[in-house]
């Protein structure tokens, strides 16, 4: 359940931080609007996942998850710059994901 509600977490964040993109420096109400409820919801739903497991585990995953995902997002659907070196950059944040929760797994 734990992983459940982190992905609910990454989920928010992710939408919370689109948004914010939309609201042109908080200019724009509904984007704002959305960028501040996702973030209250992002933050309540990791802090309901840190009751069951360890900080390090939970904040590498939400941290890690949601910035490849808004890597990736700006990309392909914002006109963001696409290299070889922000593709490796990207792969390098997920792979310090999976080593952090290696070690978490002894």
């Amino acid at each position: 359940m734990a992983y459940v509600t982190l992905a609910c977490a990454i989920l928010s964040e992710i939408l919370a931080t689109t948004s914010m993109k939309y609201s042109h420096g908080f200019s724009k109400l509904w984007p704002s609007l959305g960028t501040a409820f996702g973030y209250v919801l992002a933050f309540a739903l990791l802090a309901q996942t840190l009751k069951s497991m360890s900080i390090g585990t939970a904040y590498a995953i939400w941290s890690g998850a949601g910035t490849a995902v808004i890597a990736a997002i700006g990309m392909v659907f914002l006109g963001e710059s696409t290299s070889t070196l922000k593709i490796l950059g990207v792969l390098l944040v997920i792979a310090g994901v999976v080593v952090l929760n290696l070690d978490g797994a002894h």
